[in-house]
């Protein structure tokens, strides 16, 4: 989703040496902590494992949802499928942002009809990527139900969308940017606020 903006808690806040303007609001504890935590949530929403699918929306929700995926598989036993949902195509904003190259869209073997599906990304902004990825998904299949887990959610939503499964809510200025990390792209897993009134 789109990295954007968030305040964070004054007691976790800490200088980024990387990035000299940054607050780190998260660090790699914390987000193999919270996502641990939505691992559960999931597991316990859906009553188990059986049925499961999870869905990373590229680029960072697709790490995400295999590290979700790997801590379901550590609890349950059992493997749960998992795969990759681009929504370039799906984008109501197109004609405004830069052109982007999609990226692989990947559906797991057996599909999503009737599946409990979970959208997993990195930061819940505004709803429009999430509004995407369910035009990108209904051209894949008709899932039983659709869920959605997110790192952060920053707030400052335009469309009636809301995640299921949370790390952590950071009330945020519009003037501020969340900037998540990921060991998978980056040097390290951090989520960064920058910007806003100084």
């Amino acid at each position: 989703m789109c990295p954007d903006a968030a305040v964070p808690d004054r007691s976790s806040s800490v200088t980024d040496p990387a990035n000299d303007d940054g607050r780190t609001v998260l660090g790699a504890a914390d987000i193999s902590r919270a996502l641990r935590r939505i691992a559960h949530e999931i597991l316990e929403a859906n009553k188990g494992a059986d049925g499961l699918v999870l869905l990373g929306i590229p680029s960072r929700g697709v790490p995400l949802a295999r590290r979700l995926a790997a801590v379901i598989a550590e609890f349950e036993g059992s493997d749960i499928p998992v795969g990759s949902l681009d929504v370039t195509m799906y984008r109501d904003d197109l004609r405004r942002q830069p052109t982007r190259a999609p990226l692989p869209t990947e559906i797991p073997e057996g599909g999503v009809d009737g599946k409990t599906v979970v959208l997993v990304d990195d930061v819940l902004y505004s709803g429009r990527t999430v509004r995407a990825a369910l035009d990108a998904l209904a051209d894949h299949g008709r899932p039983g139900a659709v869920r959605l887990a997110v790192l952060v959610d920053r707030g400052h939503r335009e469309l009636p969308i809301r995640a299921d499964h949370v790390g952590k809510n950071l009330p945020t200025a519009q003037t501020e940017k969340v900037r998540v990390r990921l060991a998978d792209f980056d040097d390290a897993d951090s989520v960064t606020i920058t910007g806003g009134a100084r």
